[in-house]
């Protein structure tokens, strides 16, 4: 597989994807992907294919790295980056579920998927050009029991970062909040 290890090395390529664009403590992407590469195969399976079992084996995967370096130890919450609820509807799951859960049981924190929300359906992203894939995000999540993450240090997760969008919106609504700090982890990065 072909895995980055920047949780391991300090490697700041995630960070980047995100630098002047909102504030992020810490990143990581487990895999890297390449078009027509295993990590695309794997995440089709997933995602279209109902494989769910991959987040598990991913979050678990990447739970006990995170744990091991101890540069995420002082995360309160693991929060997914949401799916809206058609699309909920017709996969059955979202994909990051297992993910966060298993990053949360390995850091012996909390997961929870009721803070962020989904309001409006959008289609797939995956043959969006960069500019399409942010005008998409804007104004598209919104944020429920916020006074309950007032002060944390929130580890935001989802399947990929492709051009970061998504991730952004989600965390720039977060940070709205008093006092949040974010981190991300993802199941892959396109490079």
């Amino acid at each position: 597989m072909p895995v980055t290890n920047y949780h391991f090395n300090n490697d700041n390529t995630v960070e980047k994807v995100f630098y002047g664009r909102v504030k992020i403590r810490k990143a990581t992407s487990l895999l890297r992907f390449h078009k027509k590469g295993m990590v695309q195969k794997l995440l089709h399976n997933l995602k279209y294919r109902g494989h769910e079992t991959i987040s598990k084996v991913l979050g678990t995967w990447l739970g006990s790295e995170l744990k091991k370096t101890g540069n995420f130890n002082d995360i309160d919450l693991v929060i997914p980056v949401p799916l809206h609820k058609t699309k909920f509807k017709k996969r059955g799951y979202n994909q990051v579920t297992k993910f966060g859960n298993e990053i949360a049981m390995a850091l012996n924190i909390n997961y929870r998927e009721d803070i962020l929300t989904k309001i409006s359906a959008t289609k797939t992203q995956v043959f969006k050009k960069r500019l399409a894939r942010w005008s998409n995000n804007n104004e598209i999540f919104n944020l429920k029991n916020s006074e309950e993450i007032k002060g944390k240090h929130i580890l935001l997760v989802d399947d990929i970062i492709t051009t970061g969008a998504t991730i952004e919106a989600c965390a720039s609504l977060l940070l709205e909040i008093p006092d949040v700090k974010i981190s991300v982890a993802t199941m892959a990065i396109v490079e």
